[in-house]
């Protein structure tokens, strides 16, 4: 007989854009491929997790960048897989079926190199049973396109409008770390429709090879990640917390995250759920982990859920 699957505590259960997540955690996009990635490690399970965002997508088919594409510095890593992915419409005839969404929620990340690539990606995955989209305005590891967007107000708007006019599920702007005032695009994104935030994506970094005094990366750059970034992370997501509060939109805070100590500390600085990426490159089962961490932690504080935790830095 099977065993009977353990789901995460009630404890846990959060609201986010009006659909209901058995656990804050969110699996990030580009580390658990199209959702079946860590279904082949034994006791793993996707229903550990509260959602799954999936492997960034455009319109048409990408092969990525030139290798080197990771490379694991110290308390962090490096990639620049140039968002290789086989194109939207494949993504929502041939990958969607096969996905258990029974198991948990899924989110896609739509990526473009224009407004209209964006819009294009959108409307696929509207006609979908794709839980949600995040738009990712903020990829540092692609040449073209979206670092561009993430990098300026008006053009993130710009982007969140044209997906907002593309469909009614709700949108999370993922936000880049690498510009002047994260408040404003923050603030920008939120007039233009979004519903919720993501905070904050990789940090553009390079790795340098000093024998051969060439770079590692074959992309030159790339997007940090790992706990090296982690109190980056933290303040972004509580400065974003500011603006996003007073309009009721959710952040997923995420940067570094492996422990549930680390999960919480992004609750507190504000977000509603956190989101896991690099942690499961070298522990598959960090988010069990995790949900059990921060039940504890909600039971030795004598809280009954999360809505106490989320922003409630003191100071």
């Amino acid at each position: 007989m099977a065993a009977v699957r353990e789901l995460p505590p009630k404890s846990l259960a959060v609201d986010f854009c009006g659909l209901q997540l058995e656990s804050p955690v969110v699996l990030l996009s580009g580390c658990v491929g199209f959702g079946e990635e860590y279904t082949r490690v034994d006791g793993f399970s996707n229903r550990d997790a509260g959602a799954i965002v999936l492997k960034g997508t455009t319109a048409k088919p990408r092969l990525g960048n030139a290798p080197h594409r990771v490379y694991e510095t110290s308390q962090g890593m490096l990639n620049s897989i140039g968002l290789q992915n086989p194109g939207v419409h494949h993504v929502v005839a041939n990958i969607l079926p096969a996905l258990d969404f029974s198991e948990t929620r899924f989110f896609a990340n739509v990526c473009g190199s224009t407004v209209d690539e964006y819009t294009e990606v959108v409307r696929a995955f509207d006609d979908s049973p794709i839980d949600a989209m995040e738009i990712n305005i903020s990829c540092p590891n692609v040449k073209e396109g979206g670092v561009q967007f993430g990098n300026y107000p008006d053009m993130s708007a710009r982007v969140v409008e044209a997906c907002r006019r593309a469909t009614s599920k709700p949108l999370i702007t993922k936000l880049s770390p690498n510009q002047t005032d994260i408040r404003e695009n923050a603030r920008r994104c939120i007039e233009a429709g979004t519903d919720a935030l993501a905070v904050i994506n990789t940090i553009t970094g390079m790795a340098i090879d000093a024998e051969a005094r060439r770079p590692v990366i074959g992309n030159f750059q790339g997007g940090l990640s790992g706990p090296a970034v982690k109190p980056i992370a933290l303040l972004k997501v509580h400065e974003v917390y500011q603006v996003a509060a007073r309009h009721g939109v959710p952040i997923i805070g995420q940067g570094g995250i492996h422990s549930a100590v680390d999960a919480v500390e992004f609750l507190i600085a504000g977000a509603t759920t956190v989101g896991v990426g690099t942690a499961l490159f070298y522990d598959p089962f960090a988010v069990k982990k995790i949900n059990a961490g921060i039940a504890d932690y909600l039971r030795r504080h004598g809280l009954s859920g999360l809505d106490a935790l989320t922003g409630s830095l003191r100071r």
